[in-house]
């Protein structure tokens, strides 16, 4: 699920988040993702991004198309089952990542900025594998975005 609303540089966007204890093969993502797809160092803020494991969460600052060094990333131990509130704050001085009110991640470095605006992205990826998959759900009980 894509909004189309608040397309911007800079701002502050809030979610509300939780999962069920899912499938492996499902991964929960908050994004940040570039107005009209494209940018030009393929920036992409993942703040709440779950894996196969329920008790962490990530948090992936890409800022390069390609290379070793291509993206800035924390995980914090948390159970992703209960609700929590996730946040990013993007500024001209740098990105900050927020759990229940808490930062959580900062990134300061210039080079790492999107150079693009970016839109609100709500996700349950699927990464199938061959085999049975079991009913997953992730649930938004709230978004919210700030100028």
């Amino acid at each position: 699920m894509s909004a189309r609303f608040a397309e911007q540089q800079y701002g502050r966007w809030e979610a509300r988040m939780r999962t069920s204890d899912r499938d492996p093969k499902y991964h929960p993502v908050l994004i940040l993702w570039p107005n009209n797809n494209t940018s030009p160092n393929c920036a992409e803020i993942d703040y709440a991004e779950g894996t196969s494991d329920t008790s962490k969460i990530k948090f992936f600052l890409h800022y390069a198309c390609s290379g070793s060094n291509f993206q800035t990333q924390r995980a914090q131990t948390i159970d992703t089952t209960q609700w929590h509130n996730y946040a990013v704050q993007w500024t001209p001085s740098g990105i900050t990542g927020y759990i229940d009110g808490v930062p959580w991640f900062t990134d300061t470095d210039p080079a790492h900025q999107p150079t693009a605006g970016m839109h609100q992205t709500i996700q349950l990826d699927w990464f199938p594998d061959g085999t049975a998959t079991k009913p997953s759900q992730m649930q938004v009980d709230w978004v919210r975005v700030y100028a």
